[in-house]
């Protein structure tokens, strides 16, 4: 059971890390991303903050896998 939790939580950090990186791309090119004068509207840091904590949760899976491997 230890290392289907491991697997998982490899395979979430994983996930967010390959794909997050890649849709925030894309959401900074989005039109609604910045407003006339090239300021970053609330469309951007939303979406900023969301990829942000995502991203933090993939180092926490990591960390929880090294955890688990180890012990």
């Amino acid at each position: 059971m230890t290392s289907v939790l491991i697997g998982l939580l490899l395979a979430n950090a994983a996930f967010n890390a390959l794909v997050w990186p890649t849709f925030y791309r894309r959401v900074a090119k989005d039109p609604r991303a910045r407003d006339e004068s090239g300021r970053s509207t609330a469309f951007l840091r939303v979406h900023a903050v969301l990829i942000a904590i995502a991203l933090v949760l993939a180092v926490a899976s990591v960390i929880a896998a090294i955890v688990a491997i180890l012990q």
